[in-house]
């Protein structure tokens, strides 16, 4: 098992939320508390940095423990500008990222994937397949690939996973849910 004083916890949080309105994600409110929150809730524990990549910095991070952290590129180009920019600023020979708009996390799981990390790391599957923006990564794998797809024009997480040397941590049937959609969140939310 890798160590949590090797791993830093990374949460993709710079999304733009076009589909709830331009709301930044982080601080929507699902089951009485803002999304950022409930990850925090989901990935307890030390780990030996907790950064958020975000399009614009909050004061509301720096008091959850968070550092935050923008992606580098000018042009907004999605979740992998986000893992970009979190290897960028991590410590640590590990990170573990996360989305912010990802439900439904089972107990567990930070150790569940620190268990299970195997050259590159490990990515999640799920009922519904590949989970690619959940899992723990060799910081310099990701430095070395992710900045050099997004310099060819790449911007799809699934193919940086098929660049990596990575397990797979399978949670099926346990079915993940991402929270995109004002549809999403059945009890509402409170934006």
């Amino acid at each position: 098992m890798i160590d949590r004083d090797a791993i830093t916890l990374g949460i993709l949080a710079g999304g733009r939320g076009q589909r709830l309105g331009g709301r930044d994600k982080a601080w929507v409110r699902h089951r009485g508390a803002p999304l950022v929150e409930n990850i925090l809730m989901a990935f307890p524990g030390a780990f030996a940095e907790r950064l958020v990549s975000v399009r614009a910095d909050d004061p509301r991070f720096a008091a959850r423990g968070l550092r935050a952290v923008l992606d580098r590129r000018e042009d907004f180009a999605g979740p992998l500008a986000g893992i970009e920019a979190l290897a960028a600023a991590c410590g640590t020979p590990w990170l573990m990222t996360v989305p912010v708009d990802l439900d439904r996390l089972p107990d567990g799981l930070a150790d569940d994937l620190a268990s299970s990390a195997d050259g590159d790391g490990v990515v999640v599957t799920d009922a519904d397949g590949l989970q690619p923006l959940l899992g723990l990564w060799r910081t310099d794998a990701l430095r070395e690939h992710a900045g050099a797809m997004l310099d060819a024009g790449e911007s799809a997480a699934r193919r940086l996973v098929a660049r990596l040397r990575v397990s797979r941590l399978d949670l099926a049937p346990h079915r993940l849910q991402n929270l995109n959609t004002p549809h999403d969140f059945p009890e509402g939310y409170d934006p």
